[in-house]
């Protein structure tokens, strides 16, 4: 490790591997909300959160725990599971007034057409305004949990129907 009185450490959170400063330097100068997407061992997580100088606001919290509440019996960690997070998140989003935000997946590699992107989907399918491109988003039938299952798809079919109706 470096000495001497002319040596600066690195922030924190860079040295722990948590946060890209440069990555998140673009993302606050588009001005807009961040739709941060986060998936843990059992769940997928989205908030809308805005930059404040003093600290992050947390605008809207969407979580697949919220799905069992609307009839969702599944895995809370599937691309069905994150579609749905998603669409949930977008419909709150539009509630509070806000519409649009920009994608933040953090230090997860981009996979097209996996959860993070089935997450994008839902909040685009709510209404809300997020800058993408078309390819990277999962085709309908993995949305609906067809390479699962005949009762995923069922139970998908059922959790959107009280989705829409979400106000």
């Amino acid at each position: 490790m470096g000495e001497g009185p002319r040596y600066r450490m690195n922030l924190k959170r860079r040295r722990l591997g948590r946060t890209d400063y440069r990555q998140r330097l673009r993302t606050l100068k588009s001005g807009k909300p961040r739709a941060a997407v986060r998936i843990s061992n059992k769940h997928v997580r989205v908030q809308i959160i805005e930059y404040i100088p003093d600290g992050d606001n947390v605008l809207i919290t969407s979580s697949s725990t919220e799905l069992e509440g609307f009839g969702w019996v599944g895995y809370g960690k599937n691309v069905p599971a994150a579609y749905l997070v998603g669409y949930l998140a977008g419909k709150k989003a539009l509630k509070q007034g806000i519409k649009e935000a920009v994608l933040d997946i953090g230090l997860n590699h981009p996979h097209p057409g996996g959860r993070y992107f089935s997450t994008l989907k839902g909040m685009l399918d709510a209404g809300l305004d997020v800058p993408h491109g078309s390819e990277i988003l999962p085709d309908d039938s993995r949305v609906a949990g067809e390479h699962i299952g005949e009762d995923t798809v069922k139970n998908f079919n059922e959790v959107k129907t009280k989705l829409e109706d979400y106000k």
